[in-house]
């Protein structure tokens, strides 16, 4: 990839690490940038998720075995599919350029220790849940796979900034874990002079652990939990004068994303507004919520559609509030966009729907979870399964897909249960556009898991979940069964299980 050598040396250099889905830019780095530059502090915003990503495609070049051989031959033919609408029109077309593309990155990344791909980084020997891991990552940085790729990186970027003084650095996923580490060992190894900002979603879920004592003290100057605007313009001496600024996109807009044209990631609000459903992250997190005031978030949006011309919006909100959404319409919105949404008695509202409709949205993500009233009723969902009914045929009428998701083995959930859900959504199989089926994972301080049976889900001091035995009998492997052989087998679920885009889900579903 080539890059413009830059007039003014950055304050602050954001980093986002490899690997994260490469169909659209971080949207908290966006935030991030906005609010410094909106007090004169001059950053500059690297997607090394996206470049490493690239950089590893375009140096694959042997192969060993028919599948790795067709997708080094077709991998420019497939790269051109992700980025143009043809690659949407079939799903098997689709399907097999993203197969193929995550193939060309299994073949540049063996040898390495490790397996990249499209959506995830694993090695063979380091975990990203172990504190030791990750400190071993950071010591040996020159294992990881994408080494070669940030060496050469950091360098240019020092010599086009004519200098590196602070790198923020967002790690959300623990998929980027482990290069997030073995970058910050380069930096302290090859620029010790440069203090390291470590924030993003997964940081925020480490500190807010009532264990917490930070095992990284040496290697990173400063953590931040939660929204990281304030805390960082602080860093620089400067006095936040607003809640919340406009996001920029300018280092982000002209990259080569998998997607057909520019998606925009917009947060109008943190955390939920619901925040009462039993064994939810949010809640075992105490994530506050904190919506954008939201005529200042409608007016944001807009401005950020005008400048930036996106073929899609995302909207990155845990669930997309309704007083958002009227807001919305009122302001003549009118470009593609989709957003999770929680079910409410609106989405039964043909009326608002169409309204829906007509703002651009394409899809919403909704998430169900169960088909039987008496486990949402124990989720504290507050949502009947009538309810759900009513949307889905509202939303199906209006012309508005749902990507669905479900979850299996909460802890009231037996199999009769799951197989209400199995009716449910053979009932619904015309409304329901996608499916995401999730087995239950019990958060590690959940107050609700003090009255279950747990033992360690993952071996490791930073793991943010338990296992435990389901009080009913229904264990993981006997709903990864059912799932399997009978659910995503019935002749009525099947086709909406097979047009599910592999790797990207939701973030590719709302192009087909």
């Amino acid at each position: 990839m080539t890059h413009s050598r830059g007039t003014t040396p950055p304050d602050m250099l954001f980093i986002y690490p490899p690997a994260a889905k490469i169909s659209e830019p971080p949207a908290g780095i966006a935030r991030l940038a906005g609010a410094l530059k909106h007090h004169g502090v001059a950053v500059k915003s690297v997607d090394m998720s996206l470049e490493g990503s690239m950089y590893l495609f375009d140096s694959a070049s042997e192969a060993h075995d028919k599948w790795s051989t067709r997708a080094l031959n077709r991998k420019d033919r497939n790269l051109g599919l992700l980025t143009s609408g043809q690659g949407y029109e079939n799903i098997d077309r689709y399907r097999n350029a993203v197969l193929d593309t995550n193939r060309v990155l299994k073949v540049a990344s063996d040898g390495t220790g490790a397996l990249a791909s499209l959506a995830n980084y694993k090695s063979d020997t380091l975990s990203p849940v172990k504190s030791e891991d990750l400190l071993k990552a950071a010591q040996a940085p020159e294992e990881n796979a994408y080494f070669p790729y940030f060496k050469a990186r950091f360098k240019e970027l020092e010599e086009e900034c004519g200098g590196l003084t602070t790198v923020g650095i967002s790690m959300n996923y623990l998929n980027q874990a482990l290069t997030t580490f073995a970058i910050i060992g380069h930096l302290k190894a090859a620029y010790p002079h440069v203090r390291i900002v470590l924030g993003g979603g997964l940081v925020t879920s480490w500190m807010r652990m009532p264990s917490w004592e930070n095992p990284f003290k040496h290697l990173v100057d400063e953590m931040i939990a939660g929204e990281g605007e304030h805390p960082l313009l602080r860093l620089f001496g400067k006095e936040p004068d607003q809640k919340h600024y406009l996001p920029d996109y300018g280092d982000f807009k002209d990259l080569p994303y998998l997607a057909p044209g520019f998606v925009l990631p917009f947060c109008a609000a943190g955390g939920c507004w619901w925040r009462k459903c039993t064994f939810c992250p949010e809640r075992a997190e105490q994530n506050p919520y904190t919506p954008v005031e939201t005529s200042t978030a409608v007016a944001h949006l807009n401005t950020l559609v005008e400048t930036l011309k996106p073929a899609l919006v995302h909207i990155v909100d845990n669930s997309v509030g309704p007083a958002f959404l009227k807001k919305l319409f009122a302001s003549g919105f009118n470009t593609p966009w989709y957003a999770f949404a929680r079910v409410t008695p609106h989405l039964t509202d043909e009326a608002f729907c169409r309204d829906l409709k007509a703002s651009g949205c394409r899809m919403l993500k909704l998430g169900i979870e169960s088909g039987d009233p008496a486990v949402l009723s124990d989720m504290n969902k507050g949502v009947p399964p009538e309810m759900v009914s009513r949307a889905l045929a509202t939303l199906r009428k209006v012309g508005i897909n749902t990507y669905v998701y479900l979850l299996f083995g909460t802890p009231t959930e037996t199999e009769a249960a799951a197989r209400k859900t199995l009716d449910f959504v053979a009932h619904h199989h015309d409304a329901i556009g996608f499916l995401n089926l999730s087995v239950f994972n019990l958060p590690y301080f959940a107050p609700e898991a003090k009255t279950l049976n747990t033992s360690t889900f993952y071996d490791g001091d930073l793991s943010l979940y338990s296992e435990f035995n389901h009080p009913l009998g229904w264990n993981r492997s006997l709903i990864r069964h059912f799932l399997e052989k009978e659910f995503k087998k019935h002749p009525r679920i099947a086709p909406i299980v097979h047009r599910d885009p592999p790797v990207f889900n939701s973030n590719h579903a709302a192009f087909f």
